[in-house]
């Protein structure tokens, strides 16, 4: 299957470089793309600054793609996989219990793929993930505002296999003046739809349908496929 994806940058990129990049992205190291190309722009452009948005196709067969979006994994499988690489602070014994415990129960074998679909960890996204890990916020509410945050899925590409395939198609410049402010709105939307969620949720307490907690989750060990993480 041949796909389009976009890559949202500073500059162009002609040759994506396997090993290049942070290791402390979101999957760790790899060429971070998106279907979108807005949202590949909405990630290059800066507040007084323009952008590239650099076009390529990929072809996918053959290659071991995890799709962290797919019905076999959670919430929690993304959150086990962010756990990984970046880093959140442990304000508290159960935040740490936390992270220890999901990283162990819901990792997803992205050690062996070529690329890796899943949401993508801004500012509201990591904020949510953090708050959940805290305990200030339900599983419920963790998975409907991740959802709801429309912060687009990237695809990355992960090993020497998948870079063989990229083949660049071209650019187009991403205006700071239109991009910026169109992240801005998202993450905006973003934090308002979880405030009236949120909000919607007052009142509801640990062992209330759907309300499953971080303390819950590591206290009942529950694990992958436990009906009540399924929404």
């Amino acid at each position: 299957m041949q796909r389009k994806i976009y890559h949202g940058s500073s500059g162009i990129v002609r040759t994506p470089k396997f090993g290049a990049g942070s290791p402390f992205n979101d999957y760790g190291l790899g060429f971070y793309c998106t279907d979108n190309p807005d949202f590949a722009g909405e990630w290059a452009a800066g507040m007084s600054s323009d952008g590239f948005v650099n076009t390529y196709t990929i072809e996918t067969s053959g290659l071991r793609v995890i799709n962290l979006n797919s019905p076999e994994y959670c919430i929690l499988h993304w959150l086990a996989v962010l756990l990984s690489f970046r880093e959140f602070d442990a304000d508290s014994s159960e935040a740490y219990q936390a992270k220890e415990y999901i990283r162990s129960a819901f990792g997803a074998d992205y050690q062996n793929c070529d690329c890796i679909i899943g949401f993508r960890a801004d500012n509201c996204n990591f904020w949510f993930a953090q708050s959940f890990l805290s305990g200030n916020i339900s599983y419920r509410e963790l998975n409907d505002a991740i959802r709801l945050s429309d912060t687009g899925r990237q695809f990355v590409l992960k090993s020497n296999r998948a870079f063989d395939r990229i083949l660049f198609n071209g650019y187009s410049v991403a205006p700071g003046s239109e991009y910026f402010p169109s992240a801005m709105a998202r993450e905006r939307k973003a934090v308002s739809e979880f405030a009236a969620h949120h909000a919607g949720s007052k009142g509801k307490t640990p062992g209330d349908a759907g309300e499953l907690y971080v303390r819950d989750i590591i206290n009942e060990r529950i694990r992958p496929y436990d009906s009540r993480l399924i929404y």
